[in-house]
């Protein structure tokens, strides 16, 4: 199959022009100026960005979080990524058994995903305990599977301590693999929230007063200074949600911390713990790290407009409104802690940080495709129109406006948190290496079209 597509503005993470996109066997052939192919189909994207697909790499579909599980499985949560522009996720493991190998929740993983994913697909590996078998176990599935990033906790109940997790920044330093991590105080929070609980506060406004910034911070500088011990092992923070926080990555970055990655979301920049104050609604954004204030949400955006941070993903754990958020209307503690996200991410980004002034659309680019292929080993085959690139790209049409409402999305949660939001740019196509897959928001793909994605090294780890 060979494809042109022409009559668009190219936008890359370095700069945007108007160009064609030469198409052939899946992958980008040439990029450049008045390209010709007289067998090839066209692609008229006049007045159209033309965007490499999406690269999210923090999504949780099909989550088992033990006393329920996410609503989007593998299938419903990627046709969402696809019509949101996203053809590209790697997703976090939920914990398995108690002591359980490190290859179980691999050959679980591969049981939720294979056959089921509509845009490629990845995963990082699960730590929820450390003994020797561990880490070797880190390196046998880095060589064989080609997951090269495993996700540790520094709260709930399968986190690391301290000493576990400087094991884990070693073994990591010496295999080139990165490792992200979940930095919230958990002494901290378990008080405060067997405090509330016991003083019968147990509303949905509690919430971010049981988890406060500086939970986060406290975690995000100790986090910083194990993997420094460790020999500047790779290192990427998740959901980065505060100025607290912000304060200890600039501090790290001025210090020369090498191997550092840091990820912000949506969610942390667009929205604000005000909406936990009305008791049933709030229960929608019930999330850990929980949403922060106004003055939160502009200095993560002040930190990426000055290239401070290097990824937005989205932290995609969806549950339903009118059934499992509601376990926690007497008692915000037993709320099932997520929001969906996968499809709105590209579309917000776009309208509230390039349409309106926060961001370039370079800077969109790198953060929601070309940043996240590089922290995990996916650049330069995803995340860029490099020649030999897969060809995954978005059309937006900036001219167009659309209202944000959970009827017009299409994973399996009830809602979405930024319902009645007005977004300027609408996605008009999405192909996956290739072949259209979205058009006009209606998905065209089928059923297990994704493949699996065998990761190289970070950028982090080189």
């Amino acid at each position: 199959m060979k494809l042109l597509v022409k009559n668009g503005l190219i936008a890359t993470d370095t700069e945007v022009f108007s160009g064609d996109l030469f198409i052939e066997n899946e992958t980008v052939r040439a990029i450049g100026q008045e390209l010709s192919c007289p067998e090839a189909e066209i692609l008229d994207a006049s007045g159209c960005y033309v965007l490499p697909g999406g690269v999210d790499v923090h999504t949780h579909m099909d989550l088992d979080v033990g006393t329920c599980r996410a609503v989007d499985d593998f299938y419903d949560g990627t046709v969402g990524a696809a019509c949101g522009g996203t053809t590209t996720i790697v997703d976090h493991m939920a914990f398995g058994p108690k002591d359980c190998s490190l290859w179980h929740q691999v050959k679980e993983y591969h049981r939720l995903a294979d056959g089921k994913a509509v845009v490629d697909y990845g995963f990082h590996g699960v730590l929820q305990h450390v003994h020797a078998e561990t880490l070797a176990e880190m390196r046998e599935i880095a060589q064989e599977e080609g997951i090269t990033s495993f996700k540790a906790y520094l709260t709930y109940d399968g986190r690391l301590r301290d000493g576990e997790l400087f094991q884990v920044f070693r073994a990591a330093k010496e295999a080139g693999i990165v490792i992200a991590v979940h930095c919230e105080n958990h002494g901290v929070i378990q008080y405060l929230r067997e405090t509330f609980v016991s003083e019968g506060k147990t509303a949905a406004k509690y919430h971010p007063l049981s988890r406060p910034a500086r939970c986060e911070a406290e975690a995000v500088n100790r986090v910083i200074h194990l993997a420094a011990m460790a020999g500047d092992a790779p290192l990427y923070v998740v959901h980065l949600s505060s100025a607290e926080g912000l304060r200890e990555v600039r501090k790290a970055r001025a210090e020369g911390l090498k191997g550092l990655g840091v990820e912000t979301c949506p969610q942390y920049l667009l929205l604000t713990d005000g909406l936990y104050e009305d008791p049933q609604e709030g229960l929608k954004a019930v999330m850990s790290p929980p949403l922060r204030k106004k003055a939160d949400n502009e200095a993560l955006w002040q930190a990426l407009a000055r290239d401070e941070l290097d990824v937005v993903g989205t932290d995609h754990c969806p549950f339903r409104f009118a059934g499992e958020k509601q376990f926690g209307a007497e008692d915000f503690t037993k709320c099932p802690n997520g929001a969906p996200g996968v499809e709105e991410r590209l579309s917000l980004m776009f309208s509230e940080g390039f349409m309106k002034g926060r961001l370039t659309l370079p800077q969109v680019v790198k953060y929601c495709c070309a940043n996240p292929a590089r922290m995990y080993g996916l650049y330069p085959k995803k995340g860029t129109f490099l020649p030999g690139a897969d060809a995954d790209l978005v059309l937006i049409d900036p001219s167009k406006r659309r209202t944000l409402t959970h009827a017009s999305l299409h994973g399996a949660a009830d809602y979405t948190c930024y319902e009645g939001m007005e977004l300027q740019g609408v996605i008009r196509s999405v192909y996956l290496r290739g072949r259209q897959i979205v058009k006009d928001n209606v998905f065209l793909g089928q059923k297990g079209d994704g493949r699996y994605l065998k990761r190289g090294r970070s950028v982090l780890a080189q």
